[in-house]
Order: structure tokens, then C-alpha cells, then sequence
């Protein structure tokens, strides 16, 4: 189901100062200053953390802002030594000898008080590492100490063999109160209490295992009319979730709108019940019908978090014409504009039912849309149809990556900046030029993208956690040895699969991260969009009425195809139909969930 992997022209291309936290720990120490506030004049706290070996470092610079509402942030600071930045995340830099300046990205220059940013760098240095003595916010001097640098020693051939930490401070901070009643948040996941769904909670609880996970909140798919109305084999419905939602006590429920005419177009795994040009049906009898359900008075209270459309616009993007992936039926799906409205409509429609529904539209992931070719074309798809919208910008909370995928969170060891032995990782087969090489630095780099494209600096940014942990006996724990480019990342990464590509039922992989908000910096909320243990895809053809065809990306006996680079697909063997539940892919992803369920 979640399918493309599309390059974009195969050149090189200068790497992205996007990536955060490829360099790795050897060593840390910690520097806090403040200012002195006498009176009601700004002030500032900065939290200076290095991570270090003996030739460079990343820092993580979290800033609090003491003083009046910010809509932007410059900040100052001068090195005694000589500490060379060379690139930066959260931020953009300039460094004219020993001075630096950190400014805002596009997307979190506005700092409330005493809210708090954390943008990063990573730099060279030879000698001695001291921080900074004092730093100036929007000129407001913090005044501080010194840091206390510490010692350590690594290879000068490899990053540091120690995992950075996964979470930052959150860019803002949670309130201390619920919210009142219609009141619209830039980020539903802060103080909510998320609906558990008893369906696929109580399969899991059944596994092995599976009692450690059961209580986690997932998204519900509406896959197809029946799903809406829970008719058929659909033991709940809509209205049913979301009374059950009430029932427990809730105030957030996830939900994926997936039924679009034409559905899934470069695959078959989940191709769906609608035609190509059965859009009057899509709204009237779906996506109306979603409406009117959640417009009833009962679910006011009920923050809904709306997934739109699982990989339908990146597809217009990367499948529809010209390319390796392209296919008829996605050339049909761009040229009869069946998706573009299907999804416009649906983000009005939504967004109308009131305060408390949130749309956020899928966006692929990192090893489809990470080359600029795609990037970018994609920012302009999603801003095009958001314009089409009754509502326009307003209509969309943000974006989802990851959906239903194994892409790891974070690569600490093959980040695109690396070199070895003076060629850039860029160039190996598993990057293969690609700008990202993780969702977490793919997610901040499409926000600025979006941001460039129109959407609001406020929109938030999803990432799906649910099966990208890749722990086990075969998650790295430090970075290769090798001075052969394609060695090193293949021993280096986390992701363990046979190809970027591969995305049906993948073997070896694992639970990732549990649901969180704010987890770190530039992401709204870490989410599990696809329940673990509900299958990408049958392994063979099976019959059923619910429009699902064989792809042959779920058969592990399949050698691939220009999407996956002729590669084995990783499958896992005897897998059902997408959606349905598959008890032995659940049981790896507990026994390789990472980090490992307690």
C-alpha cells in the first residue's frame, strides 16, 4: 500500500543542512545562561548541549524566551576557539569568523513566553571545545558561564558509536488547562486522551506479547462505505467509534479517509470499491456521509483527527506519466482530476463540521519524495489542492509521513552530509542521491518546503511510528568501520530492509516509537496511522468482493520491479489481504519493537 519509491534525477546534488542528528555522541556536556531580569525588560535562556568527539560535535541549542511574544528569533554567540559550523537544523546559520548567527526557519519564528526552540548544528573543531560565555536573543543578552567541555576520543574515519537522544524539548509549551469548548488547536495531541479502538485492541491483547501495546491508540481505517455505516463486515461503524470514543472518556479520535475513486493507483495491494469516475458516489455517499455523522452535537467534545488520503497526491506527482513507477491508471487519475477533487472536497467538508475536526493530508515519506525533483513538485501538488478547497489553506492542520511505512525515524549514522573516505554516502545504492535518508529530517525539510509553497507556518507535521522501530539482533548499534561507501551504509543503517522500495509486510521489521506529542522538535506528534498486525497485503491472490487485487511487492518470491530496483521485496510469506489482521507479522513486531516494549 505504501508503495513508490521514485527518484528523482540521479546527480549529484550539494547535501541538505537538514540533517540533525547524523553526528553522534561520544561525549556530552551541558552549559545553561540566563538573564538577569530586574524589571520587565526581554530576556532569555539558552541550553547549550554538546555531544563531541575529538575532530567535531552537534549541539542542540534550546532556547526559552523570558520576555514579550517573538515572531522571529536571531540568535548570537562568539566561540574562543575555532568551531566551524557546517550545517544546522530548526535554523539557518551564517558564521563569519568566530561569530555565529542562528536564525528561525520558516516555520517556528514565532517564540511565546517562556516558550522554548531547540535548533541544532553540528561543526568541526581541533584543540579545545569551549562553549560560548553569553548569548544574545533579538539582541537581549543572556549572560552565562563556561562549559564544562568534556573528553573523549574516536576514530577519524567513522561518527561516534553512541545513538543521539530522539527527543527535544517541545517548540511550545503544553497548556495547563484543557482548552475551552470550540477552540481550535494548533496541535490536537497536546493534553488530549486519545480512543483506544476495542477491535484492535483486543486482537492484540490476544498475541503474545501483545498486552504491552494493546493499550496504545491507533487510527481507524474507513476504507469503504460499509466501513462509514458498519455494514457488512464492519462490525463498528463511524458512529459507533466515536460513541465508544465518548463512552472512555476521550477527547481525540483518529480516523483515515481512504475510498477515493480510482484508489491507490500505482499498486493493487489496496486498490478500493470506487471507479475511476465514481467521484459523485465518493461524496455524496462517503464523504458526506463522514460529515454529517461527526457534525451531531454528542461528539463536540471529540477533538477528530482526520488522515487524508493515503498516497493519492504524491502519486499524481511521481506515478502518473514520464517516470520509471508511472502507470495508466494513475495517468487516468491526473488527467480526469478525480483525485485533486476528491480530495479538496473532502478537506472542505471536513473542515466545516466544526472546531473540533483536524485534517491532515498524507505525504509519503522520505524514500519517495526526498529528491528535490519530487520534493518540491509535491509541496506545489498539496498547495494546489488545499487552494481548491472551500476554505482554502484554513482546511489543512498538516501533514502525515511514514503512513502505513518501515522508514526508521532517525539515521544516526548515515545522515546524506557523512563522508568516507572522501566520497559523499550520497551516492551508495541505498541513499542513491536522495536528500533524506530518515522521516524525522524528511518531515522538517517538507514542512519548509510547504511553508515556501503557501501553506501557514502553523500547520504540524504527523509522523507514523507504528512499524519503523527495526530493533532486534540485527539493529545496529554503531556506525561501520568500512571505507566502502555502499559497506558502510549497509552495515550502518537502521532500516534493514532489502530496498527502500519494499513496502508490503516487511521481514525484520519492528514497533516503533509509541504515540507521543511534541516528541521533538518539528513534529506535532508521533502517531501509529497503521495498527500493527493489519497486513499490507495478501502474498497471493485472494478472492473478495472489497476490490483488493495481488501485488506482487507482497510475494516473497517476487524479483521487483523499477520501483524497488529489481530487488527481492522482503515480503513476509502467507500474509492475508491489506487490512486484515495477520497474527505472525504482529508477533515480529513485538519481538523487534524499538525501543523495546516494557
Amino acid at each position: 500500500m505504501r508503495l513508490s519509491f521514485q527518484p528523482g534525477a540521479r546527480r549529484s546534488r550539494t547535501a541538505r543542512g537538514l540533517a540533525a542528528a547524523g553526528a553522534l555522541i561520544a561525549g556530552v556536556g551541558m552549559v545553561t545562561v540566563a538573564a538577569t531580569r530586574a524589571n520587565a525588560a526581554a530576556g532569555c535562556s539558552v541550553n547549550y548541549t554538546v555531544n563531541q568527539w575529538n575532530t567535531g560535535f552537534t549541539a542542540n541549542v534550546a532556547i526559552t524566551n523570558l520576555g514579550d511574544p517573538l515572531t522571529s528569533w536571531t540568535l548570537e554567540w562568539d566561540y574562543s576557539g575555532n568551531q566551524q559550523i557546517t550545517s544546522s537544523w530548526n535554523s539557518s546559520y551564517a558564521q563569519s569568523g568566530q561569530h555565529v548567527t542562528l536564525k528561525n526557519a520558516a516555520y517556528n519564528g514565532s517564540l511565546g513566553t517562556n516558550a522554548t526552540v531547540t535548533p541544532g548544528f553540528q561543526a568541526t573543531y581541533s584543540g579545545t571545545n569551549t562553549a560560548p560565555a553569553s548569548f544574545k536573543l533579538n539582541g537581549t543578552t543572556c549572560n552565562g558561564g563556561t562549559q564544562p567541555t568534556p573528553t573523549s576520543t574516536r576514530p577519524t574515519t567513522a561518527p561516534p558509536t553512541t545513538t543521539p537522544p530522539t527527543t527535544t524539548p517541545p517548540t511550545t509549551q503544553p497548556p495547563t488547562s484543557p482548552p475551552p469548548s470550540g477552540t481550535h488547536l494548533d496541535n490536537p495531541y497536546v493534553g488530549a486522551k486519545p480512543y483506544v479502538n476495542p477491535l484492535w485492541s483486543q486482537k492484540a491483547a490476544a498475541e503474545p506479547g501483545g498486552t504491552k501495546v494493546s493499550n496504545q491508540h491507533t487510527f481507524v481505517w474507513l476504507d469503504r462505505i460499509a466501513a462509514v455505516n458498519g455494514t457488512g463486515a464492519y462490525t463498528m461503524g463511524l458512529q459507533a467509534h466515536l460513541d465508544a470514543a465518548v463512552a472512555q472518556g476521550a477527547n481525540l479520535v483518529e480516523v483515515v479517509v481512504y475510498d477515493l475513486p480510482g484508489r491507490d493507483c500505482a499498486a493493487l495491494a489496496s486498490n478500493g470499491e470506487l471507479g475511476p469516475t465514481d467521484l459523485p458516489r465518493y461524496k455524496s455517499e462517503y464523504i458526506d456521509k463522514i460529515a454529517s455523522i461527526e457534525s451531531q452535537a454528542k461528539y463536540a467534545g471529540l477533538r477528530i483527527v482526520h488522515l487524508i488520503e493515503p498516497d493519492s497526491l504524491p502519486n499524481l506527482v511521481t506515478n502518473a506519466g514520464g517516470t520509471a513507477g508511472s502507470t495508466d491508471a494513475c495517468a487516468t487519475m491526473k488527467a480526469n482530476g478525480g483525485y485533486e477533487q476528491g480530495v479538496a472536497y473532502a478537506l472542505g467538508k471536513l473542515h466545516a463540521v466544526g472546531s473540533n475536526t483536524y485534517n491532515y493530508v498524507d505525504a509519503g515519506h522520505h524514500a519517495w519524495l526526498g529528491w528535490d525533483s519530487n520534493l518540491n513538485p509535491s509541496a506545489q501538488e498539496f498547495a494546489k489542492v488545499a487552494q481548491m478547497a472551500t476554505g482554502g489553506y484554513a482546511t489543512v492542520d498538516g501533514f502525515v509521513v511514514n503512513t502505513a511505512n518501515y522508514s526508521a525515524l532517525h539515521e544516526p549514522w548515515i545522515q546524506p552530509s557523512v563522508t568516507i573516505n572522501g566520497q559523499s554516502i550520497r551516492q551508495s545504492k541505498w541513499i542513491d542521491w536522495n536528500q533524506y535518508s530518515d522521516e524525522a529530517t524528511f518531515a522538517v525539510g517538507l514542512k519548509n518546503a510547504l511553508v515556501s509553497a503557501g501553506f501557514p507556518a502553523r500547520i504540524g507535521m504527523l509522523v507514523d511510528t507504528s512499524r519503523n522501530g527495526w530493533g532486534g539482533a540485527n539493529r545496529p548499534t554503531k556506525a561501520s568501520t568500512s571505507t566502502d561507501v555502499n559497506t558502510y551504509v549497509d552495515q550502518s543503517r537502521i532500516d534493514r530492509r532489502i530496498h527502500a522500495g519494499n513496502w508490503c509486510n516487511q521481514s525484520g521489521a519492528g514497533i516503533g516509537e509509541r504515540p507521543k506529542a511534541n516528541p521533538e522538535s518539528g513534529i506535532a506528534a508521533y502517531v501509529w496511522v497503521k495498527p500493527p498486525g493489519e497486513s499490507d497485503g495478501a502474498s497471493q491472490q485472494i478472492p473478495n468482493d472489497q476490490g483488493k487485487g495481488f501485488d506482487r511487492m507482497c510475494d516473497p518470491t517476487y524479483t521487483g520491479n523499477a520501483r524497488n530496483g529489481n530487488n527481492p521485496t522482503g515480503a513476509l510469506p502467507n500474509s492475508p489481504l491489506a487490512g486484515d489482521w495477520f497474527s505472525a507479522q504482529f508477533q515480529q513486531l513485538v519481538q523487534n519493537a524499538y525501543p523495546p516494549l516494557q
